[in-house]
């Protein structure tokens, strides 16, 4: 949920400075579909104790699924940041079983219980690539207090990116713009 947050806040950001992610928020992206249920199955996965290995399965799958999505739509800045946290993450958890490693200290800086049945990410004995796990801590009593990974700070700045980059003046700024800038000659 930590993630998800702060991606809401980085397509919100430009509103700060009076501009609308417009062309986030607008565009027409290929396979939007994809992205919709990667996030919906990770939700479900975290939520759910399904049995076996397929929450570990599926839990590649939603990274495959993004990844997938972001390289149809590409050609937008900031999602190739997105995909190389997503990347990052996807491998990581890839190689290490279907999760995504956590360091001990940020998992108890974040009050994560160690013994929850399946988790999108857990300290587990001998990790591979662990500088890419959820290394970070946003410590408890914080709201939303989790722990976080170099692959989700490019998510959440890779998605800043897109907002800012895709964003326009709200209508207002526009027109007092347009209202104090002095008259050419063409005009008078």
């Amino acid at each position: 949920m930590l993630v998800l947050a702060a991606c809401l806040i980085a397509v919100l950001s430009p509103l700060l400075a009076l501009r609308w992610p417009a062309g986030l928020l607008l565009r027409r992206w290929r396979w939007a579909w994809l992205i919709w249920a990667s996030l919906a199955l990770q939700i479900v996965i975290i939520d759910i104790h399904l049995p076996g290995i397929l929450s570990e399965v599926l839990h590649v799958g939603t990274y495959v699924a993004a990844l997938a999505f972001l390289w149809l739509n590409r050609e937008v800045r900031g999602t190739l940041v997105v995909a190389a946290g997503a990347l990052s993450n996807g491998v990581t958890i890839a190689l290490n079983g279907g999760v995504l490693p956590a360091s001990a200290d940020a998992t108890a800086a974040a009050g994560i219980d160690p013994d929850h049945a399946f988790a999108n990410t857990a300290v587990i004995e001998d990790p591979v690539l662990p500088w890419l796990g959820d290394v970070f801590a946003w410590p408890d009593p914080l709201p939303l207090s989790n722990t976080f990974s170099i692959g989700d700070v490019l998510i959440v700045v890779g998605v800043a990116i897109v907002a800012w980059s895709s964003s326009r003046p709200l209508r207002g700024e526009r027109a007092a713009t347009a209202a104090s800038s002095p008259a050419t000659s063409d005009e008078r």
